[in-house]
């Protein structure tokens, strides 16, 4: 080949890749392993007790579960809450197609109310981020009849088939389109007739299934009439190419429909269609452009009445309209509006006979639950107080109570409450006070009892059933907890910044910790608004990772910064807004100037910094704007280039790049490229189709035309995971640990 002055250039600019690669044989082989066996799971990673999936009964006075059965399969097995009685609803045996060697798979699982029917979904495929198109039968309990649903479809075509209400009849979709059919078997009736490559009925396009995690988008009406649907219109928005280059002797491209900031999106609309014949469908009317908003959520209220959440594109302003079967009667219930940007609502929860429902809301500067009639009138603030309601877990409307999760007195920690829902009063706390960490529930429908799952820092998770609201245990459920290999010596503290935040933190010391002696310091990172790093929970194999990389001689810390979804209030968290890698990054360097002033067994000389995904883009902003403080940092599935992400969430935390072209080119770390004076590692998958590769690969030349080192490891084909293909998780910790060891000296000085 050739050599010339260019391609010289490039070989300058990349060659720290080399040494790295010539230092692997420095890291103990006793290191190497013990990263493998905690990534493979030999490693007693202790990621807890393992439970489900379980369905609780229609009454809540009992669940169901799957268990292996001893011929292959699995039964369906309910077991009495109160009691622990167990009996088996449905055998392996029975779920054996005729002919077939071996009972279905079942992925999941659907009752009618009667519990006479069985929809059962096997044969799985992954739609992106979950496996959301297979194959679906139905089980007759009685006369033991399986057939599939759909029989004359391809194999795994069909998406979200569910019960009528009734239980008479299966909807589902398929190529785009709603099709119903009777759940005793027989022809099947297409509801829609446009689905297409660029039009989809009854499912979603990418950017709502990642950012508005919609996926299924039909919905039954209560009497089994009518279907309610979301359309998508994908034709204004491009493609992404993703390119293959291993899996065939020529490469071929995947094309996702990818709107990116600032950019066209679908249109979409509501559409009411009859469940039994199809034929003319009613379009439900809402405010705007269906291009320039957004329906993240949308419901039946009654029979002939569909309660609708829609947005602003800007997600500043978000709607609450009931309208009518026919389109003609619309009624707007109340408006949530935000200088920053409004939340969705998650879920709704219907109270009094679904004369009302229950809704979040940051209107007064704390997340609160309001009560909303369908009838109209005020709204009733539920949850007053100085402290942020996380999450509304159940309704005990019988006994006039509301259960949320929240924590008054940390951030850190997650509690289950309990409020009165007919006169406001002050939050009861249900989880035991002697147990501080991290809760969670599964609460029956009537909540008279809850899965509870539990763990703290360097505690795996177990889970029990308890009664509520005493929460007192009935039983231990799942296997027992597996303890780590080694114990994880994690420690909580608070930092308080120049801008006068105080942030939390916590650190992970080596077992041999000298106070005497200097560590060097690795900084794990997320510090945008999706995520939360420091909360008193067990992190399974990661947590287990960062301990090992304590014990050969670190120091591993990490803080949240403003702009992190922790219960601290609106303005913690909204502070961000338009300004999306800059308080963040000075808010992370800050701390950890506090932190190695005030601590002396830390050296400030050797720091490190690490984080996936928005973490690996705070780690970019960190090593390019505060080189003084970060000497190595570790970015894996970056967006260096913030217009390069999607619309709804980009523009949700930035706004519209139109508006704040100065905001998005600040807040990109590729514009402080030119400030890398540390190493660099960065790594990316090509098949990632949520954080493209795109990003790197400009990021990659914006280095080499500065002629900045910097080492890349590229997973070809893996997604944003990068942990398709055996031995990848593995291997990239493996990777992760090799270069912080090369490039970071350990041990206590």
């Amino acid at each position: 080949m050739r050599f010339s002055p260019r391609r010289a250039l490039v070989l300058v600019a990349v060659s720290t890749i080399l040494p790295a690669f010539v230092a692997v044989a420095q890291v103990p082989a006793a290191v190497d392993q013990a990263v493998r066996a905690i990534f493979t799971g030999r490693g007693g990673s202790g990621r807890g007790a393992r439970f489900g999936p379980a369905r609780w009964s229609a009454k809540g006075d009992a669940y169901s579960t799957l268990e292996s059965a001893a011929n292959g399969g699995a039964d369906i097995v309910e077991y009495d809450a109160a009691s622990g009685a167990r009996r088996v609803l449905v055998t392996a045996g029975q779920l054996k197609p005729a002919g077939a060697a071996q009972p279905l798979d079942v992925e999941n699982y659907e009752w009618t109310r009667d519990g006479k029917r069985l929809l059962i979904f096997t044969n799985t495929r992954k739609v992106w981020r979950q496996n959301t198109r297979g194959d679906y039968w139905v089980l007759d309990v009685a006369s033991g009849k399986l057939h599939r649903v759909g029989a004359g479809a391809a194999e795994a075509t069909l998406m979200f088939a569910k019960f009528s209400p009734d239980g008479r009849r299966v909807a589902y979709v398929r190529s785009g389109d709603l099709y119903t059919e009777p759940a005793t078997g027989g022809p099947a009736v297409r509801l829609t007739k446009t689905g297409s490559k660029t039009i989809v009925n009854g499912m979603t396009d990418w950017v709502y299934e990642e950012e508005f995690d919609l996926r299924d988008a039909f919905r039954w009406s209560p009497d089994g009439r009518l279907i309610l649907f979301w359309q998508f219109d994908m034709s204004a928005v491009r493609d992404f190419l993703l390119i293959n280059d291993t899996d065939s002797l020529y490469p071929f491209v995947t094309p996702v429909q990818y709107p990116k900031a600032g950019t066209k999106n679908s249109s979409v609309r509501l559409g009411i269609v009859s469940a039994m014949d199809g034929g003319k469908v009613t379009w439900l009317p809402l405010h705007g452009d269906g291009k320039e908003q957004y329906v993240p959520r949308a419901e039946w209220a009654t029979e002939h009445e569909v309660l609708v959440q829609h947005m602003d594109r800007k997600q500043q302003h978000d709607w609450f309209e009931l309208i009518n079967e026919n389109g003609r009667v619309y009624r707007t219930l109340f408006t949530e509006s935000d200088s920053a940007w409004v939340d969705y609502a998650d879920e709704l929860k219907w109270v009094k006979g679904d004369s009302s429902f229950l809704s979040l809301s940051e209107r007064d500067g704390w997340r609160h639950v309001y009560l909303t009639s369908r009838f109209g009138g005020p709204q009733t603030l539920v949850t007053p107080g100085a402290y942020d309601v996380m999450s509304l877990e159940a309704v005990d409307d019988a006994n006039g109570w509301i259960y949320v999760m929240a924590s008054p007195e940390s951030a850190t920690q997650r509690y289950l409450y309990r409020v009165p829902l007919r006169e406001p009063g002050p939050p009861q706390r249900v989880s035991p006070a002697d147990a501080p960490g991290t809760h969670s529930y599964d609460i029956s429908p009537t909540a008279r009892f809850a899965f509870h799952t539990y763990s703290r820092a360097g505690r795996p998770a177990t889970v029990d059933l308890v009664s509520l609201p005493s929460h007192a245990v009935i039983r231990a459920l799942g296997t027992p907890p597996v303890a780590p290999t080694v114990a994880i010596r994690q420690e909580f503290f608070q930092v308080k910044v120049p801008d006068g935040a105080t942030l939390d933190g916590w650190m992970i010391k080596p077992h041999e910790f000298d106070q005497a002696k200097k560590y060097p310091v690795l900084v794990f990172v997320y510090g945008e608004p999706a995520s939360q790093t420091v909360v008193d929970r067990f992190g399974g194999p990661q947590d287990t990772w960062h301990q090992l990389l304590a014990d050969q001689g670190y120091v591993i810390m990490s803080v949240d910064v403003r702009g992190t979804p922790a219960p601290k209030g609106r303005d913690w968290r909204k502070v961000i807004y338009g300004n999306i890698g800059t308080i963040s990054s000075q808010e992370e360097a800050d701390a950890v100037r506090a932190m190695t002033r005030t601590h002396a067994y830390l050296d400030s000389t050797r720091v490190g910094i690490w984080g996936w995904s928005g973490g690996a883009s705070s780690t970019l902003s960190a090593m390019f704007r505060h080189g003084d403080v970060f000497s190595v940092g570790m970015s894996v599935a970056p967006v260096p280039d913030q217009h390069l992400y999607d619309t709804i969430y980009q523009e949700r935390y930035m706004g519209l790049p139109q508006e704040n072209a100065k905001g998005y080119e600040s807040g990109s770390p590729i514009t402080w490229a030119a400030g890398l004076t540390g190493k660099l590692l960065v790594v990316h998958g090509s098949g990632d189709d949520n954080v493209h590769y795109q990003g790197t690969e400009r990021l990659i030349n914006t280095l080499v035309s500065l002629g900045k080192p910097f080492d890349v490891m590229v997973y070809p084909n893996r997604t944003h995971c990068i942990c398709e293909g055996e031995g990848t998780t593995a291997h990239i910790y493996s990777l992760l640990t090799r270069y912080l060891l090369t490039n970071l000296p350990a041990g206590g000085r």
